[in-house]
């Protein structure tokens, strides 16, 4: 798996792992945090044997493959970081994941002080033995933590430090609808302006292959839905907020022809209102020619030097033909 593209699976392989077909879930859930080790391998090209770092505005500033002997490592489907390196993520068989991440600059070296623990119920009990296990989303906010799960299309809160803490159920009855395994895959938390307090949400699929994305503005002063233009063949993984009221979409599609590929678009969120359409602009396309794998998670922080930079991580659904991987590209201004 240290060659072109994240994925050496043969493409039957591959299409039971993107269809959402669980190979093989752990069971390590601990109820109460547990620390764990995970080891980092870096990532020094993105485009394997081009020494390139500029891509459009993208410029690429280092990457990870990352690795666990905890079973519970992997599937990471939504992913925070903090301005101070604090990172929080949630993966598709119920487990918290928190610890820092270490850099050289701007360019990640590796993760510490990482630890582990299931994601509860209101009785705390793990949520992945009770049908709650698929989180695929992740918002953190000044009053908790939410995290979407799909199947059930639930959202629940969390306390500001969620590992090992029980949750509650958050009232976002306009989710309900969305279909089995494509639900919400995308959830931001929306600290000022007209939605100050609301989550926004970006559903993973229309009600086709071919129809926009539905929007979801949950709670707040003005709730309401909107879509999101669907753009080519992409669906949508993880949405997060810059630092100048724009809105970064992880986008990612797979086919047994071209294999999976990614995609970067930016919004503003000034856009986000009821009833409205949001078109973007792209700031990325990749495909399998580059160190991508199943790009599920993405948070948004600011660099040393005033950068925004674009941190993503992928989720490897269990599959140990596939990786882990963590990149970091900086958004060059124009």
């Amino acid at each position: 798996m240290r060659r072109r593209g994240a994925f050496a699976l043969t493409a039957g392989a591959l299409l039971v792992a993107l269809a959402g077909v669980a190979l093989s879930k752990p069971l390590a859930l601990p109820a109460t945090p547990e620390a764990i080790t995970v080891t980092a391998q870096p990532i020094r090209t993105f485009h394997p044997g081009d020494e390139t770092a500029r891509f459009g505005a993208l410029a690429f500033r280092g990457g990870l493959v990352l690795t666990s002997d905890f079973r519970g490592f992997g599937g990471i489907s939504g992913f925070s970081l903090s301005g101070s390196g604090r990172f929080l993520a949630v993966t598709d068989a119920g487990v918290f994941l928190s610890g820092h991440l270490d850099t050289d600059g701007d360019t990640p070296t590796g993760l510490s002080e990482v630890k582990a623990a299931a994601v509860l119920d209101q009785a705390g009990r793990p949520q992945a033995t009770r049908g709650r296990g698929d989180v695929e989303a992740l918002a953190v906010g000044p009053d908790g933590v939410y995290v979407a799960m799909e199947d059930v299309n639930e959202i629940w809160r969390y306390p500001p430090d969620p590992l090992g803490k029980a949750g509650a159920m958050v009232p976002a009855p306009g989710i309900r609808n969305l279909r089995r395994n494509l639900g919400l895959e995308s959830l931001a938390f929306i600290p000022s302006g007209p939605l100050q307090g609301a989550l926004v949400g970006i559903g993973e699929e229309g009600a086709d292959k071919t129809a926009d994305l539905p929007g979801f503005i949950i709670g707040g002063r003005k709730p309401g839905n909107f879509t999101v233009a669907k753009s080519g063949v992409f669906n949508a993984t993880d949405l997060a907020l810059g630092p100048a009221g724009e809105m970064y979409l992880l986008e990612r599609h797979y086919a047994v022809t071209t294999g999976v590929k990614m995609q970067i678009r930016r919004f503003q969120l000034a856009e986000v209102k009821p009833g409205t359409r949001l078109v973007g602009e792209v700031l990325g396309t990749f495909d399998m020619g580059y160190e991508i794998d199943n790009m599920e998670g993405l948070a948004v922080t600011t660099g040393a030097g005033g950068e925004t930079l674009l941190t993503l991580v992928s989720d490897d659904n269990f599959n140990p033909l596939q990786r882990t991987i963590l990149l970091r590209f900086a958004v060059i201004a124009d």
